[in-house]
């Protein structure tokens, strides 16, 4: 295919695709399916080789966010029936922290519900991050907190954070239609203070809200342009309780397309698998290994992922290794970029999500209309979380 030609020597040149290229790959049957992920799979192993980064994700703080993100089942008004508890301690957090590294996790993501932190949730969540580096050597942090204000960054920065998670979650043009007590702008300023205050950036997206290829085209494409070092992609995990609880738009072929893409139009930058890869990837997930470099491991915030020893396996089955604590996870050139800007302890970038999703605040319940590929609702793959933080239960790890 002479656009899968293109795209691959635009991948390795770090050149960006045009917007017609990138909706053409969405677009191609799934007969061309494997092609395009051979092409993908080209890319990424220019720069990342075959490691797979591992993150693992603690939730500070579950539920009851004033923020009205239809996606969220932390959100307001959500029935979602989700653990709901405050601020762990310290101690308690490095301690989930801990599973997260000893099952192989490279990077630990902070997240907390709410609009965004107060000075006091700051310090508390600095103490965190100074817990769990003394506890956990060498362990890289992600902060994903909501809405920052004015020096906020600057003193997570200073407390040991690496990264700062703050996802675009869709377009610009579509942004209202999901949320309403903040906009899009708001997310844009977030992501770069996290950024001037030399923390390596991570902002992704969420698929399968209804909306449609331009949507996917101009929120990828937005991303490239405000430049951070991870790129999270999620697919919506469709919560009973929530607006977009009847939100099935997405096949194991359209999830794989819609990474593709995202590889192509980011080439060189950490692509994350995150939130909803088992619910809609499926037996799939070992192929979406070839577009992105790196998963969650275990768990998310309020749902159940697959097993951490599954996810290993995995990763060895499909030919894939672990990538190592001392391992510089982003290709040179990017690595010596946020080196001479002070950033970040390995040059690594990333994290975080809501279900089905962002991180940060928890829309309103008009989406747009959905795509014309739905997959069969498979309800039974949506399970809350019902160990690890804020229960007796040991995590999945």
């Amino acid at each position: 295919m002479d656009l899968l030609n293109t795209l691959v020597d635009k991948g390795l040149r770090r050149e960006l695709p045009s917007r017609e290229e990138a909706l053409a790959v969405l677009a191609t049957s799934d007969e061309e399916l494997l092609d395009v992920v051979a092409a993908a799979g080209k890319v990424r192993r220019q720069w990342f080789g075959r490691r797979v980064k591992l993150n693992y994700l603690v939730n500070l703080k579950s539920g009851l966010c004033p923020e009205d993100c239809s996606y969220c089942s932390q959100r307001l008004g959500s029935k979602a029936e989700i653990l709901k508890y405050t601020w762990l301690k310290p101690d308690e957090a490095s301690k989930a922290a801990a599973a997260g590294v000893a099952g192989g996790a490279k990077r630990v993501c902070l997240v907390a519900s709410g609009r965004g932190p107060t000075d006091r949730d700051v310090d508390r969540v600095s103490q965190t991050i100074e817990a769990i580096k003394e506890q956990n050597e060498g362990v890289e942090v992600c902060a994903c907190l909501g809405l920052l204000s004015d020096g906020q960054a600057e003193r997570l920065r200073a407390a040991g954070a690496d990264a700062y998670n703050h996802n675009l979650n869709t377009s610009e043009g579509t942004y209202g239609d999901i949320t309403t007590t903040h906009t899009y702008a708001d997310r844009v300023d977030t992501v770069q203070k996290a950024h001037s205050a030399g923390l390596s950036a991570c902002s992704g997206l969420i698929a399968g809200m209804g909306e449609s290829d331009e949507d996917l085209v101009d929120v990828v494409f937005a991303l490239r342009e405000l430049d951070p070092d991870s790129v999270p992609v999620n697919f919506l995990i469709p919560f009973e309780g929530t607006p977009l609880a009847k939100e099935w738009n997405l096949t194991p072929q359209r999830c794989l397309r819609i990474l593709a893409m995202v590889r192509f139009v980011c080439p060189d930058v950490e692509v994350r698998l995150a939130g909803g890869r088992e619910v809609h990837l499926r037996s799939m997930q070992p192929l979406a290994l070839h577009l992105v470099n790196s998963i969650f491991l275990g768990d998310y915030l309020t749902s159940e992922g697959q097993e951490g020893k599954a996810d290993l396996e995995m990763i060895a089955d499909a030919g894939f290794e672990v990538e190592g604590a001392g391992t510089t996870t982003l290709p040179e050139h990017r690595a010596d970029a946020i080196a001479a800007a002070g950033c970040g302890s390995h040059a690594s970038a990333g994290c975080g999500s809501h279900e089905g999703g962002a991180c940060g605040p928890c829309g309103s319940e008009s989406v747009p209309a959905a795509v014309a590929e739905v997959s069969e609702a498979r309800t039974d793959l949506v399970a809350v979380r019902r160990r690890g933080a804020g229960t007796d239960l040991a995590p999945n790890a």
